[in-house]
């Protein structure tokens, strides 16, 4: 985590994988995507680990695709609230969801993860849900996390976190899943981009077992026709021409 970090510091101004943000303590660095092409395997190994892929089967069947790689993180000293916001907003034909990996604790009135059960079942007015209740929701909950715990969240839940004082640093790495059938029914990407999408699977799991030898390795059992599109050539860093819209309260949120 402190490696992406670094990169991050280090990389030109403007670059697209370095997302930063105008806060009141100054300009703040906050997120790394497309970790997998960072100079460290770390990254495309826990993808390949069959506690991450087992898990994306299990919620968006065999003919799952990962989506997204990121990490979030407050530096020490950021505690900037995180407004309530839906990540992405779909039909809800099929599941999407993220799988987060905590490296730091995250502790309530700390800046922990505060979200609203059973809100994903419907898109929020992010904006009006802030104004009614602020962080007092009376449904919302914060979420408690150490480090090296997992939390899977359903993209459309309702989350946020408040402002707090004194933060310590907190880093998270996400990696969002999808069912190759609702990209091809809803979009937003094309079939180029899906078939590059799933070629990580198995280089994840190759990269997996080279690193963790003796460890069970995942048994990636997709649909026939859709093991046949994995492309020769393997891309660590498929970029994102769209997104799915999500909802927002503001853009520095998104």
């Amino acid at each position: 985590g402190r490696h992406w970090i670094e990169l991050g510091n280090g990389a030109e101004e403007g670059h697209p994988d370095y997302a930063f943000a105008q806060r009141e303590i100054g300009r703040v660095f906050f997120r790394v995507d497309y970790l997998h092409d960072k100079g460290r395997s770390a990254s495309l190994d826990m993808l390949g680990s069959p506690q991450v892929l087992g898990v994306a089967e299990s919620l968006c069947g065999p003919n799952f695709i990962p989506t997204y790689e990121s990490m979030v993180f407050k530096n020490e000293g950021d505690g900037e609230a995180i407004r309530w916001h839906q990540d992405a907003v779909h039909s809800r034909k099929t599941r999407v969801f993220n799988y987060d990996l905590y490296l730091d604790h995250s502790r309530a009135g700390a800046g922990a993860l505060r979200v609203i059960p059973k809100g994903q079942t419907s898109i929020i007015d992010a904006c009006g849900l802030e104004a009614e209740f602020g962080w007092d929701h009376p449904d919302a909950i914060d979420v408690e996390m150490e480090p090296g715990d997992v939390l899977l969240h359903d993209v459309m839940v309702p989350h946020g976190s408040a402002r707090t004082l004194g933060a310590s640093l907190r880093r998270t790495i996400y990696y969002e899943f999808r069912a190759t059938e609702m990209i091809e029914e809803e979009g937003p990407w094309d079939k180029t981009w899906v078939d590059e999408r799933r070629s990580l699977i198995p280089a994840a799991i190759e990269s997996f077992h080279e690193s963790y030898p003796d460890e069970p390795v995942f048994e990636w059992r997709p649909s026939e026709n859709y093991r046949s599109d994995v492309t020769e050539s393997l891309s660590l860093r498929t970029i994102h021409p769209t997104h799915t819209k999500g909802s927002y309260c503001s853009a520095t949120s998104a």
